[in-house]
C-alpha cells in the first residue's frame, strides 16, 4: 500500500491552453487558435466544435469583437520561469507539457523548422530540468497547423504521416539530451468523439453519411504516424520511453441484462482498439467485424503493417475523469454531462459542478483492467476537478472540494499498486489554472495555482497559491503517505 520510491508526481498542461502568444516568434495558426469562446447563456449544448472550412475562414475574416482564448492562454510563454518555480516548491518530479507543432513548422509543410520556436522549448525544457523535474512531452495535444486542416483535410490525408514524422524527428534530435519521456498523440481515441479537435478535419471534408469511415481512416493514419515517431524516438533518443495516450474510460452495464453487459464490453473497444494497436502492433480481430458491418474500408499502404509492428510503445498513459454507464440501444435514461465522454447517469455517484460524475473506484478498476490486459507500465497523465474558485478578501482560495476529489483518487491509485499494477506516475490536470479545452473558459478551474484572469483574458495574471497547493506539496513530500 505504498507508492514506489521513484514515483513521478507532477502536473500536466498543453501548449494551446497555457502558452498564448499565438503569433509571436514565427508561430503559425493552429486548429486551436480558431476555437471561439461562447458565453454560457449562448451555449445550446456541450458539443465539441466541428466547424466547416468556411466557418473557420469566416472566423479569420471577422475577428474583431470575438474572443479566441487559446490565443492568449495564461501567457506561460513569458511566465514559465516563475510558474515552474511554484511547481518546484510543490516538489514536482515531472511536468507534462506539449510542443505546439505550428511553433516549429508554422504551416506544417516547411522543410526547415522555425528556429525561434525551437529555442523557446530549449529554454523551457532546460528550466524544467533545472527545477528538478523530468519533462514529459506530448507531440500533438489537440492542435496542429491550421494549414494542414484547410489545405490537406487534416488526418484524413496520408500525407500528414510523413509531415508529422518529419516534425517528430526534428524535435527528437533537438531535445534528445533534455527529454526522455514522450507521448505521441494526446487522447488519440478522442477523434471518435471530436473529429476536428482530435483529427484535424472539418465537417465539409467528410462525405455525407461517411463520418465513421472518416474517423477510422484518420485514426489509422495517426496510428501509423505514431508508430513511425515511436520507432524514430527509440533510434534518436538514448534511453527514451515513448507512450501512447488515451482517454481512460471504464463503463458499467446499466443492468444485469446480458445485452447491457455485452454493450458495455463493446463500448470499451473505443479505447482498447487504440491501445491494442499501440501495444501489440496490429489491428485486433474484433475490428474486422466492426468494419464489415459498418461498411468501413481503411485505405492502407503495404508497409503499414510492418510500421505498426516496429513502432510499439513502452508504456500506456491515460486521462481519467469519470466513469460511464452503457446499455443496449433501446434502453433510455438520463444522461450525465461530460467533456468528450457522455453516457447514462449512474445514480450511485456524485457529480461536479459541470455534471461530471465522480468515481474514484473506477480509476482502480480501469488500472487493473489495463494492466491485466497488457502487463505494461501505466502512467496517469491527467486527472482533476474543474470547479469555480473564489478568492477571499485576504487573497486565499479554499478549495477543499478539489483536495477531496484528488485525495480519493490517489487512495485508489494506492489500492491499484497493491493489486500489482505497475504505475509509473501521476500528473494532475492543470496544476495551474488554464483555458478549458471543452469550453474555452477560465471560469472552470483545475489548478493548485490560481491565475487572476477571466474568460476574456482580462486580469492582473497574478498567481495565488490555493489550499490545494499546500496539500499536494505534502502529498509529494511524503510520497503519497499523508493524504
Amino acid at each position: 500500500m505504498t507508492f514506489p520510491a521513484n514515483f513521478l508526481w507532477g502536473g500536466a498542461t498543453s501548449a494551446n491552453q497555457i502558452e498564448g502568444n499565438y503569433d509571436v516568434d514565427g508561430k503559425g495558426l493552429s486548429t486551436a487558435d480558431v476555437v471561439e469562446y461562447v458565453k454560457p447563456e449562448d451555449r445550446t449544448n456541450m458539443e465539441i466544435p466541428f466547424p466547416s472550412s468556411d466557418e473557420i475562414k469566416h472566423a479569420l475574416e471577422t475577428e474583431s469583437g470575438r474572443t479566441f482564448p487559446k490565443r492568449f492562454g495564461i501567457d506561460f510563454y513569458h511566465t514559465y520561469e516563475s510558474d515552474l518555480a511554484l511547481m518546484k516548491e510543490m516538489g514536482f518530479k515531472t511536468f507534462r507539457v506539449s510542443i505546439a507543432w505550428a511553433r516549429i513548422f508554422p504551416t506544417g509543410v516547411e522543410s526547415e523548422p522555425n528556429e525561434s520556436g525551437l529555442k523557446f522549448y530549449d529554454r523551457l525544457f532546460a528550466e524544467i530540468r533545472a527545477n528538478g523535474m523530468e519533462p514529459l512531452v506530448t507531440l500533438s495535444h489537440y492542435e496542429m497547423p491550421l494549414h494542414l486542416t484547410l489545405a490537406y483535410g487534416g488526418w484524413l490525408n496520408r500525407k500528414l504521416i510523413d509531415l508529422f514524422t518529419h516534425y517528430a524527428k526534428t524535435v527528437f534530435a533537438r531535445y534528445k539530451d533534455q527529454v526522455k519521456y514522450w507521448l505521441t498523440f494526446n487522447e488519440i481515441n478522442s477523434l471518435l468523439m471530436a473529429p476536428y479537435i482530435g483529427g484535424g478535419f472539418t465537417r465539409d471534408q467528410v462525405e455525407d453519411g461517411k463520418l465513421l469511415q472518416a474517423q477510422y481512416q484518420a485514426a489509422h493514419n495517426q496510428l501509423v504516424a505514431s508508430a513511425k515517431a515511436t520507432k524514430a524516438c527509440h533510434e534518436i533518443v538514448d534511453g527514451a520511453k515513448v507512450g501512447c495516450m488515451v482517454i481512460g474510460m471504464i463503463n458499467y452495464p446499466q443492468s444485469t441484462h446480458p445485452d447491457d453487459v455485452f454493450a458495455t464490453h463493446e463500448s470499451m473497444r473505443n479505447t482498447f482498439f487504440f491501445t491494442d494497436v499501440h501495444v501489440r502492433g496490429k489491428y485486433p480481430t474484433y475490428m474486422k467485424r466492426f468494419f464489415r458491418e459498418n461498411k468501413i474500408t481503411i485505405e492502407k499502404s503495404p508497409e503499414d503493417e510492418e510500421i505498426l509492428q516496429a513502432g510499439t510503445v513502452d508504456f500506456i498513459s491515460l486521462s481519467y475523469y469519470m466513469s460511464g454507464v452503457a446499455a443496449r440501444q433501446e434502453v433510455e435514461g438520463e444522461h450525465a454531462a461530460g467533456n468528450l465522454l457522455t453516457g447514462l447517469k449512474n445514480p450511485h455517484l456524485e457529480e461536479s459542478e459541470w455534471g461530471w460524475q465522480i468515481d474514484p473506484v473506477g480509476l482502480r478498476t480501469l488500472l487493473n483492467v489495463f494492466y491485466e490486459r497488457y502487463e505494461m507500465p501505466l502512467f496517469i497523465v491527467e486527472n482533476g476537478l474543474g470547479a469555480v474558485d473564489h478568492v477571499t478578501e485576504d487573497g486565499r482560495v479554499h478549495d477543499s472540494y478539489r483536495i477531496n476529489y484528488l485525495q480519493s483518487h490517489i487512495e485508489q491509485m494506492k489500492e491499484a499498486i497493491a493489486d500489482g499494477v505497475d504505475l509509473w506516475g501521476y500528473t494532475t490536470w492543470g496544476p495551474i489554472d488554464l483555458v478549458s479545452f471543452s469550453t474555452s473558459e477560465m471560469t472552470k478551474r483545475y489548478g493548485f495555482i490560481y491565475v487572476d484572469q477571466d474568460d476574456y483574458g482580462r486580469g492582473s495574471k497574478k498567481r495565488l497559491k490555493k489550499d490545494s497547493f499546500y496539500w499536494y506539496k505534502q502529498v509529494i513530500a511524503t510520497n503519497g503517505e499523508e493524504l
